[in-house]
């Protein structure tokens, strides 16, 4: 007994010389001492993740508990469950409305499922506008990301112009089977993070 309770204190004792895994200020959960990303970064990174965090708790409080929120250099990743796709959609909106934000990966669940025919419409819809972006030549198709929930379509994602925006909404207004658009298209120029 008194041989494993010496192994485990010198073992906390070496594991204390290591970078520790952090959840405090900087809330990444990534160490400190291995992280890439300058401090900097680290810190705007914490702050969006905090200020996300904020956001959703006050749209609903069960969001504390259900997400996972993770942001690296400005890129944000969700996990966690949802009641429904809408719900789904909402938080990808905050999310992208976040301010420094340079994309959004959500891999939120819904616990809900749809029948057959409106998700096949659904995909139909999808695939339309995302084909008509792929092919026109003044939008960059992969900054933006396409879902379709009950013939209701939301667009995210960063324009480079006015005018890529313009053509985003021309092209989505084509759609037969779209019933209403809902868009939350940034501005590169409008970013705290550029390309550069």
């Amino acid at each position: 007994m008194k041989k494993i309770l010496f192994i485990l204190i010198i073992s906390t004792f070496l594991n204390s010389c290591v970078g520790s895994s952090t959840s405090g200020v900087f809330g990444s959960g990534v160490s400190i001492a291995l992280d890439p990303r300058t401090l900097g970064t680290q810190i705007d990174d914490s702050i969006m993740q905090k200020n996300l965090l904020a956001r959703l708790a006050l749209t609903e409080k069960k969001y504390l508990v259900k997400l996972s929120i993770k942001v690296l250099d400005g890129r944000i990743f969700l996990g966690g469950k949802v009641d429904g796709p809408e719900e789904k959609l909402k938080i990808t909106k905050i999310a992208w409305e976040t301010k420094g934000v340079r994309s959004v990966k959500n891999n939120i669940a819904i616990k809900q499922e749809f029948s057959i025919k409106n998700t096949a419409l659904d995909i139909l819809i999808t695939s339309q506008l995302r084909t008509a972006l792929i092919l026109n030549k003044n939008v960059k198709a992969a900054n933006f990301n396409i879902d379709t929930i009950n013939r209701k379509t939301y667009i995210f994602g960063i324009a480079y112009s006015e005018d890529e925006k313009k053509e985003i909404v021309q092209e989505a207004k084509q759609i037969v089977d779209l019933k209403e658009l809902v868009t939350s298209i940034l501005m590169v120029s409008d970013l705290s993070r550029q390309r550069e």
